[in-house]
């Protein structure tokens, strides 16, 4: 008796097929391990594969015609090797296999098959089994398997996807992070939060509160909970943190702006938070030095016509005819207005501090008579401690020509500067009035004053001094070297 199966593809060519000129025979004539395995194939939604006897004759169900391609139907009932021809180096070592007694089986295996007449990438998922009679020979090889190839392709977009997102996330001018679970595990973090929070920690596996374990009493831990329990972000601006980001691990304050996301599943429920976190200390110090500038340069341009009259009125007193005066007069009003060129373009390139000095004592001196004395090393400076150097420099003359040593016929200044320090490695400055009329320390600090004490911008490492003596005013500054000469 013939085995009877349920209406399908292969069943109906199973039943018509021409059994008596295919090498494994009538159907009466079948081993019972045949007959089971065909049965349970033909009944099954998975894909199925049978391969029997010396010339591995195959048979298949439906789930796996369809991973046959166009090879289907003319494939069943031949050689195994015909079907799959193309990739046959690949397929005989593991069919043999089987035929030797040894099964295999693969999670992910990958062919280029011309199953639809073209080459395509393809995956599969399978376990071949040999099949035994009573004695334990070998008839043939029994394989359940699964094509992955959508998965796989699939999978390899989400993998390109994220790879994309990592590569935004490693471009991005700020910091961000991925937190996992309600404990907030770094998963993921890029250079720029490296950076931020102190190169050198290891915190990926690790909750906020054991990689930066200092934020914990500033409470960033409970602001974490709260976005994870609410679902609402939180962003702030300038927001003041101290962070063990130092050489030495020493606690530093910055101030950052913030955005904790929360992310979810497909579900809708939270399973993390994405942080964004960026560190503008430095560009709020900026911002500042801006703001000081433009409080100088309305605090210069009010004195504007007192600076220009006092040069007319020096250049006058000592020269020796009016051609004399008028050509010098242009010159030191040009030397002026270059000055305040360079404050409003906030410098350009790198500068000499001999030509800064140079500049201010054109407007301030009388190159016929000079009552400031400079001496020092014409060596460069970068472009934004230059701009704070000259307006120094500028502060300290026109207080000079006003109320200190210069606005009395027998005062002088003395300016010197020098490399120092115990590894010369230090830019030093001092201004000296003498001869003046007698100095105190103002009641109330101006704008030009503050303008001095904020000292030279671009520098790490900044240090002056402020002294009223008797004889006149006193004022040295020292900077690191580096940054006074870096070009920024």
């Amino acid at each position: 008796m013939n085995i009877q199966f349920p209406p399908s593809g292969c069943a109906t060519i199973f039943e018509d097929f021409d059994w008596a000129a295919s090498p494994l025979g009538l159907q009466s004539s079948w081993p019972p391990e045949l007959k089971t395995l065909t049965s349970v194939m033909l009944g099954s939604l998975q894909p199925m594969l049978i391969v029997w006897g010396p010339e591995q004759t195959t048979l298949y169900n439906d789930g796996y015609a369809a991973m046959c391609g166009n090879r289907h139907p003319a494939a069943f009932g031949k050689s195994f090797q015909s079907l799959w021809h193309d990739i046959w180096d690949q397929v005989e070592p593991i069919i043999s296999a089987a035929y030797a007694g040894q099964g295999t089986s693969m999670d992910d295996i990958q062919f280029t098959m011309h199953r639809n007449g073209y080459p395509e990438e393809t995956h599969f998922a399978f376990s071949y089994t040999p099949v035994r009679d009573p004695w334990g020979s070998v008839l043939g090889m029994f394989c359940a398997c699964t094509e992955t190839t959508s998965e796989v392709r699939a999978r390899r977009v989400q993998d390109d996807l994220k790879e994309r997102f990592m590569q935004v996330f490693e471009l991005s001018q700020g910091g961000i992070a991925m937190l996992t679970s309600k404990d907030h595990v770094f998963e993921y973090a890029n250079e720029e939060y490296y950076a931020m929070i102190g190169v050198g920690r290891e915190i990926i596996g690790k909750t906020v509160a054991d990689a930066v374990p200092e934020v914990i009493r500033q409470g960033f831990i409970g602001i974490l909970d709260g976005v994870f329990k609410t679902g609402d972000p939180f962003i702030a601006k300038n927001l003041p943190v101290k962070l063990n980001r130092g050489p030495e691990g020493e606690e530093q304050n910055r101030l950052i702006d913030l955005v904790y996301q929360p992310t979810r599943s497909a579900e809708g429920c939270i399973t993390g938070i994405l942080v964004q976190a960026r560190d503008v200390t430095a560009l709020r110090a900026e911002e500042k030095h801006r703001e000081l500038l433009a409080y100088e340069l309305g605090h210069r341009l009010k004195n504007q016509l007192a600076m220009v009259q006092a040069i007319a009125s020096q250049t006058l007193r000592y020269a020796p005819d009016m051609q004399t005066a008028r050509t010098n007069l242009s010159d030191r009003i040009a030397v002026l207005s270059r000055s305040h060129d360079a404050i409003i373009e906030g410098g350009t390139g790198h500068s000499r501090v001999g030509d800064l000095v140079g500049q201010m004592t054109a407007i301030h001196d009388n190159p016929d008579r000079p009552r400031i004395l400079v001496a020092g090393p014409n060596m460069t400076v970068g472009s934004r401690p230059a701009l704070s150097l000259s307006l120094i420099l500028h502060e300290l003359a026109t207080n000079a020509v006003k109320y200190g040593a210069l606005s009395s016929p027998d005062g002088r200044v003395t300016l010197t500067w020098r490399v120092g320090g115990p590894y010369r490695d230090r830019f030093k400055l001092e201004w000296k009035e003498t001869g003046g009329p007698p100095v105190s320390k103002p009641e109330k600090e101006g704008t030009g004053s503050r303008l001095i004490r904020a000292g030279l911008n671009g520098t790490a490492d900044c240090q002056l001094s402020i002294d009223y003596e008797a004889d006149g005013l006193r004022f040295s500054i020292s900077a690191d070297l580096a940054g006074f000469q870096k070009e920024h």
